[in-house]
């Protein structure tokens, strides 16, 4: 084979791989790294979590997961909250109630003191969920499954 056919056959299989990658990445789950305190003391700054896209996509959210959402005031920034309530839930916040819309869900982060969620930009569109945490990979001392019993 000259050096032209292997440089090709290498270059097939590396967008290939790519390709695979991409899909998994995209399609079935992800890695993300936290930044910021309104999920303390569940998640840090800089913990590593483990993400699926599978649940969002089949409508299989519940309360208590915690999911990756685009933020509703900033499309640009990802957020990391809990699901408080989902569709047809009632929520008091102070001296509001709010009914949960029919394809929204009530996002709040751990850390009620610093965090900014539902209580300010109310019910989130489940159109803006990106994916559900799985478990906590980093740091490896602190490793953690998510389950509803958290």
């Amino acid at each position: 084979m000259s050096f032209g056919v292997k440089f090709f056959n290498a270059i097939g299989t590396v967008i290939q791989y790519s390709c695979i990658t991409h899909c998994i990445l995209e399609y079935v789950g992800d890695f993300i790294v936290c930044t910021g305190p309104s999920m303390e003391p569940t998640l840090y700054s800089k913990d590593v979590i483990f993400t699926e896209h599978i649940s969002h996509r089949l409508q299989r959210l519940k309360k208590g997961d915690i999911i990756i959402a685009k933020c509703p005031i900033n499309p640009h920034q990802h957020i990391c909250k809990r699901i408080i309530a989902v569709e047809g839930d009632k929520i008091r916040y102070g001296f509001k109630k709010y009914v949960v819309p029919p394809g929204h869900l009530w996002l709040e982060g751990d850390n009620r003191d610093n965090s900014t969620d539902s209580r300010l930009y109310g019910p989130v569109p489940q159109g803006l969920i990106r994916s559900r945490a799985v478990c906590k990979i980093w740091p490896l001392s602190d490793f953690t499954l998510f389950t509803h019993d958290d």
